[in-house]
């Protein structure tokens, strides 16, 4: 089974609602027919009105974090089904900036994401090495762990309904990037990875992006390679032109 090839952009804290409806009204001719899945992760206050403005086309609206709670006294925390209100469709969960710059625990994601399955939005599950344990060579290790303790036990049925973000910590806005051999390694072993928890059928199927300093000059031999299905893109993403850019290079691929 043909998996999807995707693109999500990730505007992290940029952008106000206004901003946002003027891209994506700049984005949408451009990407016209494209075959691809295009996402964009946006900041809470901007998901209604860009959600909105993509409600015609062929464009996903979500969120770039949520709490692992459905309802509570969590003043400053914002729900799945918030998000869902608002009409966002998916949510980025563990992505490197909340593991390490706001200490989030893989216990904590792992509660966020089966919130977002319990309460029917896609998680986009973000995992990652630091420089520090590549240069160290536990890349293995540290993906192996990310994964699993993520989907502890989330059931086999539930398999299908996530998306995988490989995203070197290393190469996130340092201007570096995995080679496509080095990206390739990582995206077979997530793959093995899921294999060991689905089966190689239900693991075949899960759509694993490439994160780290994506542009348009190295985006389309990324997507070449056999395991990337997409790419995650964060500072290239806020220019529309740059996101078109590396959207039309999905062409042919698959």
């Amino acid at each position: 089974m043909a998996r999807d090839l995707i693109v999500i952009g990730n505007w992290k804290m940029y952008k106000t609602s206004r901003e946002a409806a003027d891209y994506i009204e700049q984005l949408l001719p451009k990407i016209e027919g494209n075959k691809a899945r295009v996402f964009l992760a946006v900041p809470f206050t901007s998901i209604a009105s860009a959600a909105a403005c993509a409600k015609q086309a062929k464009l996903e609206i979500g969120a770039q974090n949520m709490n692992d709670a459905r309802d509570g006294a969590f003043t400053g925390e914002i729900a799945a089904l918030m998000l869902k209100e608002a009409g966002a469709t998916f949510v980025l969960l563990g992505h490197s900036e909340r593991r390490h710059i706001f200490g989030e625990s893989e216990d904590l994601i792992h509660r966020k994401l089966a919130r977002a399955l319990q309460d029917d939005i896609l998680p986009v599950l973000c995992v990652g090495e630091t420089l520090e344990e590549h240069e160290a060579g536990n890349m293995k290790e540290v993906l192996k762990r990310q994964i699993e303790s993520a989907l502890a036990d989330v059931p086999k049925e539930h398999a299908g309904d996530l998306i995988l973000a490989y995203e070197p910590v290393w190469a996130i806005g340092t201007g570096k990037t995995a080679t496509p051999k080095q990206a390739q390694e990582a995206h077979a072993f997530c793959r093995e990875c899921l294999a060991e928890i689905y089966g190689k059928r239900k693991a075949g199927q899960i759509s694993i992006l490439y994160g780290g300093s994506v542009k348009p000059d190295n985006a389309k031999k990324l997507l070449s390679e056999k395991d990337i299905d997409g790419v995650l893109v964060g500072g290239a993403s806020l220019d529309a032109d740059t996101l078109a850019d590396i959207i039309q290079h999905c062409e042919g691929i698959r």
